[in-house]
Formats: C-alpha cells, sequence, structure tokens
C-alpha cells in the first residue's frame, strides 16, 4: 500500500502555537506523518495532546489570534495546504479534504433545514444545480442509513436524535467525495450502541469509496477496530508511531504501554484494580527541553530529565521518541 502514488497527505513538522498572556503554549511541535489511500490513521492521546489542534492545523482552520501555525508543510496532492490564500482553501475544505467535529448539534445550523445546509455544500464545490444537488444529498442521506430520507432532508437538526445527526454530518462530509477524512471524536456525545453503528458507517463508507480516515480519539478500543495505523501524542509530539497490531502486540513507549493497560479487559478477573498513569499532563507553556513524560514514567532515567528523545525507526515502519531504544552512547 506505501508508495508515492497512494500517498494522499503527507505532514512535515507541523508547528502551531498559541500566544497567552502567560506565555507560548505549542500546542503541536514537530508532528509529521503520512497518510495513504483507503488507510484508516488513529492519532490517539489524553485531552490536551494536541490531537484536534493537530487536524484543524491540516485544515488550516486554527484562529488567529491566538494561534499561529509556525513552521511545518502538509502536502496535499502537491500543493502545500499552509502555505495556500484563503479562497484557494475554500475549494479544498469540505471538498477534498472533509471534517466530522466532535458535537453535531453545534456543527449544525438549528435555523437552517438540513437540505438547506446539504445543497449549499454540493452547490459550492460539485458544481451542480440545486435540484441535483437535493438529489446527490438524498443519495448521501441513504447510504449512511437514514430513513425516509426525501421526507427527512426538510427536517431541521433538532428533529433527529443525536446519532441521526451524526449521520447527517458524515454524509455531509462524504458528499463531495472527499479524498480525505477527518473523524474528531464523531462519537463523543452519542451512547454506546449508537457508537458501534457510527463507527462501522464509517469504517464502510471509507472502504467503499476507497477514502482516507484520520480519526481522533482517545479510545483504544476504537483504534484497536478500526485504524490500520497509529499516532501516539504526548505534549504536542509523537511519541510513538507504529502498525496498529504491532502497537497492541507490544507497545514500546512507556506512555503507550500507560494506555494500553488503562483499558478494562474482558480476559482479567473484574476484582482487579484497572492501571491509571500517575500525575497530570504537563503544562505545554515553555516546556523545558527534556522528555515532558519523565515525571509520570517508572522507567526515566538521568538523561530523560535533560534532553529531549528523537522520534527515531527503531524497526521497520515502528518509531518512537524514548530513550529506552535509542544508542545512549552515541547520544550522550
Amino acid at each position: 500500500m506505501e508508495n508515492n502514488k497512494d500517498k494522499v497527505l503527507e505532514v512535515k513538522g507541523l508547528q502551531t502555537y498559541f500566544k497567552t498572556d502567560s506565555g507560548v503554549v505549542k500546542a503541536v511541535d514537530g508532528v509529521s506523518f503520512d497518510l495513504y489511500r483507503g488507510e484508516t490513521l488513529g492519532i490517539v492521546g489524553e485531552s490536551g495532546c494536541g490531537k484536534s489542534v493537530t487536524n484543524l492545523s491540516i485544515m488550516k482552520l486554527i484562529p488567529s489570534p491566538p494561534g499561529k501555525i509556525v513552521g511545518g508543510e502538509v502536502i496535499f496532492k502537491g500543493e502545500n495546504i499552509i502555505a495556500l490564500p484563503e479562497e484557494r482553501l475554500r475549494s479544498i475544505r469540505g471538498n477534498s479534504i472533509s471534517m466530522i467535529f466532535q458535537d453535531p448539534m453545534t456543527s449544525l445550523n438549528p435555523f437552517l433545514k438540513i437540505s438547506t445546509q446539504m445543497v449549499e455544500t454540493i452547490v459550492l464545490h460539485q458544481d451542480m444545480s440545486k435540484s441535483e444537488a437535493k438529489k446527490k444529498a438524498i443519495e448521501m442521506l441513504t447510504l449512511v442509513g437514514i430513513p425516509a430520507p426525501e421526507k427527512r432532508i426538510d427536517s431541521y437538526p433538532h428533529q433527529f436524535s443525536g446519532g441521526m445527526r451524526q449521520r447527517v454530518m458524515i454524509a455531509m462530509a462524504l458528499s463531495c467525495n472527499a479524498d480525505v477524512l477527518i473523524a474528531d471524536e464523531p462519537t463523543t456525545a452519542l451512547d454506546v450502541t449508537i457508537q458501534a453503528q457510527i463507527l462501522e458507517l464509517i469504517d464502510e463508507l471509507s472502504k467503499k469509496l476507497n477514502t482516507a480516515v484520520i480519526m481522533i480519539t482517545h479510545d483504544l478500543g476504537v483504534v484497536a477496530g478500526m485504524c490500520d495505523k497509529v499516532c501516539v501524542m504526548y505534549a504536542g509530539r509523537i511519541v510513538e508511531k507504529a502498525l496498529t497490531e504491532d502497537l497492541f502486540g507490544k507497545p514500546f513507549h512507556p506512555y503507550t504501554s500507560g494506555l494500553i493497560q488503562s483499558v478494562p479487559r474482558l480476559d482479567h478477573a473484574t476484582q482487579e484494580k484497572l492501571f491509571s498513569i500517575e500525575g497530570q499532563p504537563p503544562n505545554l507553556i515553555d516546556l523545558p527541553d527534556c522528555c515532558p513524560f519523565h515525571p509520570r514514567c517508572h522507567k526515566a532515567m538521568d538523561i530523560c530529565r535533560s534532553k529531549y528523545p528523537k522520534l527515531t525507526e527503531v524497526e521497520p515502519g515502528r518509531e518512537v521518541a524514548c530513550w529506552l531504544y535509542m544508542d545512549k552512547g552515541e547520544d550522550k
């Protein structure tokens, strides 16, 4: 799969900072990854680690001020999105790269019918008449499993359940045949049964349309069931990259290991105390040049407190930023 012909997105050294009264927050600090057609990439980590900011940066949707993309490139079909003018960006957003946001109720305009919102998107990007666009919208609602779409398309968002609103968001995101679909915790506000249906729907549609998917989540169960590759983020940086089965089979970074151990397992005794990573994620303002995880790490060494480890390939297709897996003699 992984050849240049199939590569749809390339993120190189992305840096997004926020200026605050207390200092500069390095929300994303040197993130790099590749995305291939038909592939699902999971980005995981605790709240505040930079997952959502990374993907808002890909779409260049960072509010400025206080935020600013200060470095790096996002290469999509040979163009650096970061350097594009706003007019060109509008033709890419929602058309070639689409995003499903966390809460569909705040993403849909409560004063406009679903038909108005979907048709406007399709007309804008697909050069169709309103009647053609409405027909396409009905087809997409059918595809995502909305019952009686010919009638429901003229409903308002509040007339749909949470799960159905999320299906509408997916239909809108895919209505322009996007090459890349970014799903930012798309099941956060939904109950478990609906979560499973939405995730299965995204998986089916990505396979059917050969769409590349970036799945942002803190739920490792979602990652295990859906993703081909995983990037684990901590304090604005990627600390481990691997194929999903390799990551779960043998996590390298102590943070990754802690995340996996903190997930309840059905094959373990119910009396076991659930594992938790001690401490809190660091304040991202003026982080010292050392491993930010070392105060919470039971394997921390002296070098961890004085120098940040580079993200290094330790096995084919496996990268980790941890002094445990680096040539300590050479780096010292």
